[in-house]
């Protein structure tokens, strides 16, 4: 690809743009890392990053991706040949399954279309049938970045509790975790598992787990190998005692991300990006393109995937896209592999980048030949600028 003037229009669902300010924090000098300074900023950063989980409860920090925390609740929390509940409903939740699978997990898997997010009934009817009591965790992605659909863990843990189940609930966040509504504490999930890439706006490289007094209490008995992944040493940190070298510059990062969404206020956050996720299914539908989730309550507020027509590459379509107009856009994964496209609109975003973002689509569906109806990138605009008159006149009031 030739130099193209402008800046590049990252849609993926992640990692997602890094806002200058965070940039600028990440460049500060090396720190000491066993030294006061350092000890004071993780201090506060472990104290702030609660309110993100809505959260009392200890966050652990690992210099890692989002898929260490993975590693770090299962082998915290349980012991060879342990049941798990797993999900095959998307390309994270089935993978996160197979890591416990291959961890020595004895693990029983509910399955969906990948179009619709796991059904509570069903985990209801799964934990019921259980009465020995054999599955010790539920292992639930709350937004699957694959299709697109979130997770309602509300209501599992209503499930979980109408047939008193004492299944641990291990939730990954780490595709809504500051882009979407999550409350630990409210919806009694035991470890919450984030990654800094997505919501938090800052590069890969911070893997958080929230763990609960339960999880806790788990960890002293549970026998999974562990030595990196271990919570004990973290769980004695007060910010300075890291087991290993922590990393120091993404902890500047992470303290300016939080300063931002602190700035904007978490629920204008939530707001926002449920804003956006409404236009960019306007758009699609304006297409004449169908979204990938099929069910309107599951629709994720970070990331929106839609189908190609038949007979068209949706990989085709995104290389077309990122060679004329320097756009990513996310692919088909798993079972939706060259079928369908992923339009990420979370983290540091606002209503003109989105519509630049659809714009490109737009563009892009043309330059493709691609069967579509014009006009998706109008009934997006009209519903921004809809939202945008109701927020002015709340303000006025």
């Amino acid at each position: 690809m030739t130099y193209q003037p402008g800046r590049q229009f990252l849609q993926i669902p992640g990692p997602t743009n890094i806002p200058e300010r965070v940039l600028r924090a990440i460049a500060a000098p090396v720190l000491d890392h066993r030294g006061p300074e350092f000890a004071r900023l993780a201090t506060e950063v472990l104290a702030r990053i609660k309110p993100i989980f809505k959260t009392a409860q200890p966050v652990l920090i690992f210099p890692a991706s989002g898929t260490g925390a993975w590693e770090s609740a299962l082998v915290n929390t349980l012991s060879p040949g342990d049941r798990v509940l797993g999900f095959d409903s998307g390309q994270f939740a089935l993978l996160w399954t197979n890591m416990a699978r291959k961890l020595g997990l004895d693990v029983q898997t509910l399955t969906t279309d990948w179009r619709r997010a796991p059904d509570p009934a069903l985990i209801e009817a799964a934990l019921a049938e259980d009465r020995e009591k054999k599955i010790k965790a539920v292992l639930l992605v709350h937004n699957e970045t694959a299709n697109g659909c979130m997770t309602r863990v509300a209501e599992i843990r209503q499930a979980i509790d109408r047939v008193g189940h004492p299944a641990l609930l291990l939730v990954d966040t780490i595709s809504s975790l500051g882009s979407a509504d999550f409350r630990m504490d409210e919806w009694g999930v035991d470890v919450a598992i984030g990654g800094s890439q997505k919501g938090l706006m800052l590069p890969a490289g911070l893997a958080f787990c929230a763990v609960s007094a339960k999880a806790i209490a788990a960890s002293k008995s549970a026998k999974m190998p562990r030595s990196f992944w271990d919570w004990e040493p973290l769980l004695a940190n007060t910010g300075g005692n890291f087991p290993y070298t922590p990393a120091c510059n993404l902890f500047f990062g992470l303290k300016e991300a939080l300063n931002l969404l602190d700035a904007e206020g978490l629920e204008n956050v939530f707001a926002r990006h449920a804003r956006h996720a409404e236009a960019t299914r306007r758009a699609i539908r304006g297409w004449g393109l169908e979204i990938v989730c099929a069910e309107p309550k599951d629709y994720s507020r970070s990331i929106t995937a839609a189908f190609m027509p038949e007979g068209h590459s949706a990989d085709g379509f995104r290389k077309l896209v990122f060679d004329r107009f320097n756009m990513p856009l996310g692919g088909g994964l798993g079972r939706l592999a060259d079928k369908a496209f992923r339009i990420g609109h979370l983290g540091d975003t606002n209503d003109l980048m989105l519509g630049g973002a659809l714009f490109g689509v737009e563009m892009g569906l043309a330059a493709g030949g691609i069967p579509h109806k014009a006009g998706g990138v109008q009934e997006a605009l009209n519903y921004l600028a809809e939202q945008s008159g109701v927020a002015t006149r709340l303000a006025a009031e």
